[in-house]
């Protein structure tokens, strides 16, 4: 496929006006040693806070399909439904800063991905909850035209982008390396390699498709869709799904202050319940939704229409499969993007196991004593949720949701 020569003008351009005062500092956290200092700023914050005394639900959100239950929730007036007042959502370009709107009070309803409540709660003992996922699978690692690369193992020696060092796309794309004979490493930009080491660096994920365009990177893990956006204008190439290495693994969560989950339970259940609603709406409304999020619709997400369809729907396709892209459809049976909203407690547990084995910059050593079973009840909150999804029963057509006993599963990973 041909790059578009307007593409990484058009992109950079995109900026978000921020008003955040340590917003840049947060950005350098993340792309060097994570969270070093972000640790003392959250250390010295209030323990009990959320955002502002009133119920107005003020939502944060990365322009990723992560954020579509969210978005969906507030486009189609769910939470008006719940009698909720809800402001237009914020649109953030990288997780640092949206770490920082939440910490700070400006949000009260964000969408994290999954490893970020873990790193904040039991690393810097900041109260978050979890109390849904935003959605399943939804990510994929692509690999630039002019690498040639057609399998993991060929990824030694090459430069590779995540979204952010506690994220499930850094996740699975290490056991991916690990499972193929390649050591993921955290090295300066042109450092030497061995030839069975993959340099990883984080990369906000609207850079990464203009990144690659530019041949800086030779692939990048990332949620959608900014993986259909570097298959259609910035010649990338799908190497793997990551639904379809961890089977309907969570990569969003939906997160709010602890302190407005225990003094706040009915706002909290109202604001669950229309996030369920948007769940569910898009799980059976595909199509429509992508249009609608988009920056032909709504607006919520600067991707055009086509792409974001891409992203939502594009997945049933012979060359993905011919590719080896995609290797399990026919046993799993899962999409491209799936949601559903309930949190199965084993998928938190090997978030955890699976973090240890993750190489991070920053320092990760709370994740030795860290019990997996113990984080899965005590970080998520599932009363919400489950009288949501106990009060809307169509949550169960989704493809992602286990059949046989659609609150607990055995989870699933397979290169």
């Amino acid at each position: 496929m041909s790059t578009d020569p307007d593409f990484e003008a058009r992109w950079a351009a995109d900026a978000y006006a921020a008003d955040y005062s340590r917003r840049q500092t947060l950005s350098m956290f993340a792309k060097g040693g994570l969270f070093a200092g972000l640790s003392g700023l959250l250390s010295a914050l209030p323990k009990i806070s959320y955002a502002q005394e009133d119920e107005v639900v003020r939502l944060g959100y990365l322009p990723i399909t992560d954020a579509t239950a969210l978005l969906v929730a507030h486009a189609k007036g769910f939470f008006g439904d719940e009698g909720l007042e809800a402001e237009k959502p914020t649109l953030i370009r990288g997780w640092s800063p949206l770490i920082e709107g939440f910490v700070a009070n400006k949000f009260n309803v964000v969408h994290f991905l999954n490893p970020i409540p873990i790193w904040m709660r039991y690393n810097t003992n900041f109260p978050v909850k979890v109390l849904a996922w935003a959605h399943t699978n939804g990510s994929g690692l692509v690999v630039g035209g002019h690498t040639g690369i057609t399998d993991f193992s060929q990824l030694g020696g090459k430069q590779v982008a995540v979204p952010f060092w506690y994220s499930m796309h850094n996740i699975v794309l290490q056991y991916a390396l690990r499972q193929s004979g390649v050591k993921p490493v955290i090295k300066a930009q042109g450092e030497p390699l061995a030839p069975d080491e993959c340099n990883l660096q984080v990369m906000a994920p609207p850079e990464m498709p203009p990144a690659l365009a530019a041949k800086k990177l030779d692939a990048y893990i990332v949620a959608e869709p900014f993986n259909a956006l570097g298959e259609l204008k910035a010649g990338a190439r799908m190497l793997r799904f990551t639904g379809d290495i961890w089977k309907n693994h969570p990569c969003c969560v939906v997160s709010m202050h602890e302190a407005a989950v225990a003094e706040r339970p009915e706002w909290t259940q109202k604001v669950v319940n229309a996030v369920v609603r948007g769940a569910i709406y898009a799980s059976m409304n595909k199509a429509e939704v992508a249009e609608l999020i988009s920056a032909d619709g709504a607006g919520y997400l600067p991707a055009p229409a086509p792409v974001v369809l891409r992203a939502m729907t594009h997945y049933d396709d012979a060359a993905y499969t011919d590719s080896g892209a995609i290797r399990h459809q026919a046993e799993w049976g899962n999409g491209r993007i799936d949601f559903q909203p309930w949190p199965y407690p084993t998928a938190d547990a090997l978030t955890v196991t699976q973090m240890r084995e993750t190489v991070v910059g920053g320092d990760a050593a709370f994740l030795a004593d860290l019990d997996p079973a113990f984080v899965a009840e005590d970080l998520v909150d599932r009363r919400f949720v489950k009288a949501a999804l106990e009060a809307n029963p169509d949550w169960l057509k989704d493809p992602s949701v286990n059949p046989g006993d659609p609150f607990n599963r055995e989870e699933v990973l397979s290169l």
